[in-house]
């Protein structure tokens, strides 16, 4: 959804950001000619097949096919919504989001309301916290400073039914926020009470640094459950969300390398003790979705968990997560931390340096893999070496194609002593640098050549003679040229994003990443000789009718006087001479 953006907005915004930016901003990037070029972020290669265009100011991956302008981007990028993807371009820029329409934009208000209850739930938590002694004597026994308690915004749910309900609940429409945003439950006679009380409060923030959800953690032991975080709701989702990377980002401007932990205070103590570079998953084992968020931040991921059984279990859960998004580049390591030991009572005890000197002494994921592969197979027995090969084939098979793919399944040869053979990804046989040249009917490569250029518009003569053809995409064709004409100075992305609600946007975004770059003056000759050929086209299309009317002699005067003039006439040209 558009959101009811104003389309004169969305082409200031593209006219004002530059794609190149944006995606470097995610992605390292390469000049290669008048175009850079990266591995793909959406799909695993082992050579470049991405491409950015300044001269378009778009996208596109010759493997896997991705494309679009600076928006489509973001929202693939960071999973973002249309609207959030306009919004967080605009703040780069310095643009303030205009909505069009009256009561058509509640649904997207209601989002924004939803955002601001959450906010404001946060601050009354954080008002609340000096008022609890107990809450108090808790963050001073945890060491934790009056810089942190704000910078993580922790606060306190005090005793009781109804403080959020009576501070935040003062109308109906409240009320329903309040309950969307899983701040409320329902009793079995269905009245409403606090989700969260008697705990501390941690604010869970999404990728824009805005309060989505709350995790609350009991002061005393015997209490259960020890940690009870928001339900699911539209704005959160534990199997996407981390907590604390948006204070991680804001830390690290250049991000090389991230730690997984198990609670949100192991977090919080390492942030405190100056490792900024900690966040963990919200009661929940790490996902897929999370996996592919760590490695997007840190080319270099720390997975660190208790070395007890559970914590075992749940390492190698997150090893699964991690295979298929290893690609070339990409590391994860192991951290298993002493029996009754966490990273809040280690770096503690050891400090900021002794819990470094920990992350350095990290299993690189092959080590842990082949570990604990082997850690129950007798491997000075053929039975037990088959029996590791088989358990690491289906495994070793799920790593994206890439030399860390080839190393691994070398390195399982190499103990197993069984010849290892994988299925190659076809995802990475397909990427090439430059798309297969397919040949493409006259009115393809003239929208393709407009996209690429669109104040060729400005040379067109109207009325436009090719719209005689009877062909597919003609009435297309000159939309596009009407509207380019229309707003002087537009761009490539600008000029396919009006589509963008549109079932053509998608055959116009492939057609514009059709037409690789080339030399300007010979796009303008071959775009004004495809309208020269459709208007020949509409011409011949035109006599064959009349001549198969004249046949079978039902054609009227009129028509019979045109038939001649066109069996006489030579087409004119299409434009006017420059």
């Amino acid at each position: 959804m558009r959101g009811l953006i104003p389309d004169s907005f969305i082409d200031e915004l593209l006219a004002r950001v530059d794609i190149v930016d944006v995606i470097e901003r995610r992605v390292p990037l390469k000049k290669a000619g008048r175009e850079w070029t990266a591995c793909c972020p959406f799909h695993n290669e082992r050579s470049p097949s991405f491409y950015v265009s300044p001269a378009k100011q778009f996208f596109h991956c010759f493997g896997c096919g991705a494309h679009g302008s600076a928006v489509k981007f973001l929202m693939d990028y960071e999973r973002l919504e249309f609207p959030d993807a306009v919004e967080e371009l605009a703040q780069t820029v310095g643009l303030k989001v205009p909505r069009e329409g009256g009561r058509e934009a509640a649904p997207r208000e209601d989002k924004t309301d939803l955002y601001a209850l959450l906010d404001a739930a946060a601050g009354w938590y954080e008002g609340e916290l000096p008022r609890s002694a107990e809450a108090q004597a808790y963050c001073r026994k945890r060491g934790l400073d009056a810089a942190t308690i704000k910078q993580f915004r922790l606060g306190w749910a005090p005793a009781g039914y109804d403080g959020v309900i009576k501070a935040l609940g003062s109308s109906e429409r409240r009320m329903q926020l309040l309950n969307e945003a899983g701040m409320v439950a329902s009793s079995e006679r269905g009245s409403k009470y606090d989700r969260f009380r008697e705990r501390l409060m941690f604010p869970i923030l999404d990728r824009r640094g805005r309060v989505i959800a709350f995790g609350g953690r009991v002061l005393q032991a015997e209490q259960s459950p020890k940690y009870l975080n928001s339900p699911e709701t539209p704005l959160f989702h534990k199997g996407r969300e981390l907590f604390a990377l948006w204070q991680v980002k804001q830390a690290n401007a250049n991000l090389t390398r991230i730690m997984v932990v198990e609670g949100y205070m192991d977090v919080i103590a390492l942030h405190q003790a100056g490792l900024p570079i900690a966040v963990a998953t919200l009661g929940t084992a790490t996902t897929p979705e999370h996996t592919e968020v760590l490695f997007r931040a840190a080319a270099d991921v720390v997975f660190c968990f208790d070395g007890d059984r559970a914590g075992r279990a749940a390492a190698w859960k997150a090893l699964e997560s991690a295979l298929p998004r290893l690609r070339d580049g990409r590391q994860a390591y192991f951290l298993f931390l002493p029996d009754g030991e966490d990273p809040d009572s280690l770096v503690r005890k050891e400090g900021k340096d002794g819990f470094e000197q920990r992350i350095k002494q990290a299993l690189p994921l092959s080590d842990y893999f082949f570990n604990e592969l082997s850690h129950d197979v007798e491997m000075g027995s053929l039975d037990g070496r088959a029996r590791l090969a088989e358990r690491a084939r289906p495994l070793i098979a799920k790593l994206p194609d890439g030399a860390f793919r080839d190393l691994m399944a070398q390195e399982l040869e190499k103990r197993s002593g069984a010849r290892t053979v994988l299925q190659a990804d076809p995802a990475a046989h397909r990427a090439v640098q430059r798309p297969v040249v397919v040949q493409r009917s006259l009115v393809r490569s003239a929208i393709s050549l407009l996209l690429a250029q669109p104040g060729l518009a400005d040379q067109v003569e109207k009325p436009y003679r090719f719209l005689r053809l009877d062909k597919p995409g003609v009435g297309l064709l000159a939309e596009l040229l009407d509207l380019a004409r229309s707003r002087p100075g537009i761009n490539s992305a600008m000029l396919v994003e009006h589509f963008a609600e549109r079932p053509e946007y998608p055959s116009l975004q492939k057609l514009m990443a059709a037409v690789a770059v080339g030399e300007p003056e010979a796009q303008r000759a071959e775009f004004f000789d495809a309208l020269a050929r459709m208007d020949d086209q509409a011409t011949t299309q035109r006599r064959d009718t009349l001549t198969a009317k004249s046949r079978e002699g039902t054609l009227d005067s009129a028509e019979k006087a045109e038939l001649r003039e066109l069996l006489a006439a030579r087409v004119r040209p299409p434009v006017a001479s420059t």
